[in-house]
């Protein structure tokens, strides 16, 4: 594949690129690149970090990029998960792990890392102190969105610690690439400003896009990348959540209520889902109606939907369940993975009761 047809593939994940002609050069120059993504292990996944992920880190792996996905187990230590507990948070990383593996990623062509595999080096917390030597406290605690905190969240000293063993992460892992969300940027760019001060190489910033909840977009000054940010999907509003382990009924339930204004593409999380999960999994979207509200309705590409939804060819509660029926058929198999994986269905079944007491 050519440098420009990778690069193609890599635009189609990165909402934004810093910095894209850097990338292609690094493509043109470099036989081998490495890009990670981590998250921190805090319960249940929803379906942007199962479903969307698989996605995207599929087609950094066609695009012949070499990919470590990382359960962040001490980072999410540092951020008082679980009330600070260490083992349930690994265990929720391991969790994680075969989320990952359940979602269609191509796990044969990824590496699973985990932070208690690397916290063991002398040399890893080199680079950590190296981070915080030549960084502020107050440029960290603008970090505090990484960790899903606002900047006056961050109270606690050890959180202090988590964009520096973020940002040294990227350096331990000899990254070229970092590869993760939106939200993610700031420590990102943390890494590209400190990287020349420290002799390690200024890593390409892929930033891919943040789906939305289901629920209406609250009202908000902010702009912009916080903005998204603040209506992003999240585990702490669960009724406008899709979990990964959601049973059919309740993924119905969710949609039903869920927003979808009428002729409406801005900040719809349908037609979000329909465009960044659905049509990158299926080839025809099927709408099914009685002949009195127009019959039966199918669509190749997304842009051919959105055109119909904004013409009012389509209702907002046809799109919603039709949207319902894909999204549970893709979870059918993440479904079928834990109920058949005796050890996988045994971590869900620990972080349940984790998050039942947590």
């Amino acid at each position: 594949m050519e440098p420009e047809q990778r690069l193609a593939l890599i635009k189609e994940v990165g909402e934004e690129i810093i910095d894209e002609q850097e990338l292609l050069e690094l493509l043109k120059t470099k036989k081998k690149l490495i890009a990670y993504d981590g998250f921190e292990p805090s319960g249940k996944a929803h379906i942007a970090q199962g479903l969307l992920r698989a996605i995207n880190v599929n087609k950094m792996i066609k695009a012949s990029i070499t990919f470590k996905m990382y359960a962040a187990d001490w980072h999410g230590w540092t951020n008082l998960k679980f009330g600070g507990d260490l083992e349930k948070i690994q265990i929720a990383g391991d969790y994680l792990i075969e989320i990952w593996k359940a979602s269609g990623m191509d796990t044969e062509k990824v590496e699973f890392i985990r932070a208690m595999d690397v916290v063991d080096s002398q040399e890893y917390w080199k680079k950590v102190m190296r981070v915080a030597q030549v960084t502020t406290v107050n440029r960290i605690i603008r970090c505090g969105q990484i960790m899903g905190r606002k900047e006056s969240e961050v109270q606690q000293a050890s959180q202090i610690f988590y964009p520096c063993m973020q940002c040294a992460d990227i350096f331990e892992f000899d990254c070229d690439i970092t590869q993760l969300g939106m939200d993610q940027r700031k420590v990102n760019m943390l890494a590209r400003e400190v990287a020349p001060k420290l002799g390690y190489k200024k890593p390409i910033v892929v930033s891919h896009h943040m789906l939305l909840g289901l629920g209406a977009p609250p009202a908000t000054e902010l702009t912009g990348i916080e903005r998204a940010i603040e209506l992003k999907m999240s585990k702490s509003k669960p009724d406008t959540c899709i979990f990964m382990d959601d049973s059919k009924e309740e993924v119905d339930r969710k949609f039903k209520k869920a927003y979808c204004p009428e002729k409406e593409v801005k900040d719809n999380p349908i037609l979000e889902y329909c465009k960044y999960i659905i049509f990158e999994k299926i080839k025809l979207f099927v709408i099914e109606r009685p002949e009195k509200f127009g019959g039966t309705v199918s669509f190749q590409t997304y842009p051919d939907l959105e055109e119909s939804y904004v013409q009012g060819k389509i209702h907002p509660a046809d799109l919603k369940a039709a949207t319902a029926k894909y999204i549970n058929q893709l979870l059918d198999p993440v479904r079928e993975y834990f109920k058949n994986n005796a050890s996988a269905r045994r971590l869900k079944e620990q972080v349940e009761s984790f998050s039942k007491v947590s």
